[in-house]
């Protein structure tokens, strides 16, 4: 008979940021995966990506750290860029983690606040992590990817329209394609292996794709 697996959850608070430890009991691990959830920068919580995480957390046999990041319209842009640094700086200043034990993941948004923190902690000098994970990650705040028209009749969960409207929420048209609310339009030097998922019909298909040639470019330059 199979063994089960019993998921522990440990409400925490880093960097002044609400999150959950969300571990496997039968696993013992010292690596960590710092989950940031989607929902477009104004939904999302440890309730709706918990269910995710503790299977990440079995799957990667790790840790998994799911924070609560501030949330716009009360908290826009850059608070969830700072919130997400803040976690990660306290993470490897604690002793117990060092850079290459962790990998930051996130899904949608998350996604791309996932590259945006690494974007802001190379420019801050900051040790990177071991690596990162994007899931179908949101990089383009001023939806321009063809995919936006290809696949709208076909995306099971997002639609252009909306999409193209929840950006108000986070940031102003002024920094709409600031290289921190929309990686695609970063320099992307110097980051981590990157691992990204997305699904072909999905509206945020280029987001991915565009975002995986330019890390790659940059990569070998």
């Amino acid at each position: 008979m199979p063994q089960r697996s019993y998921v522990i959850v440990t409400p925490t608070t880093m960097a002044g940021v609400h999150g959950e430890w969300i571990e496997v009991k039968q696993v013992a691990s010292a690596r960590v995966i710092l989950y940031l959830h989607g929902g477009a920068y104004y939904m999302g919580s440890c309730e709706s990506h918990r269910s995710l995480c503790w299977r990440l957390a079995r799957a990667a046999k790790a840790r998994v750290l799911l924070i609560e990041y501030r949330l716009a319209p009360e908290d826009p842009f850059p608070a969830a860029v700072e919130d997400a640094v803040g976690v990660y700086k306290e993470l490897i200043h604690g002793g117990e983690y060092t850079p290459a034990s962790i990998a930051i993941a996130g899904d949608s948004a998350g996604g791309g606040l996932t590259a945006a923190t690494l974007l802001s902690l190379r420019d801050a000098n900051i040790e990177l992590p071991a690596c990162a994970v994007l899931l179908s990650p949101w990089t383009d705040l001023a939806g321009t990817g063809e995919s936006m028209t290809t696949r709208a009749s076909y995306d099971p969960w997002l639609d252009p329209d909306s999409i193209r409207k929840a950006p108000a929420l986070y940031t102003s048209e002024e920094t709409l394609t600031h290289p921190l609310a929309s990686p695609l339009y970063a320099d992307l030097h110097g980051l981590p292996p990157l691992l990204i998922h997305v699904g072909d019909h999905e509206c945020l298909l280029d987001d991915s794709t565009r975002f995986a040639e330019k890390a790659e470019a940059a990569a070998w330059m």
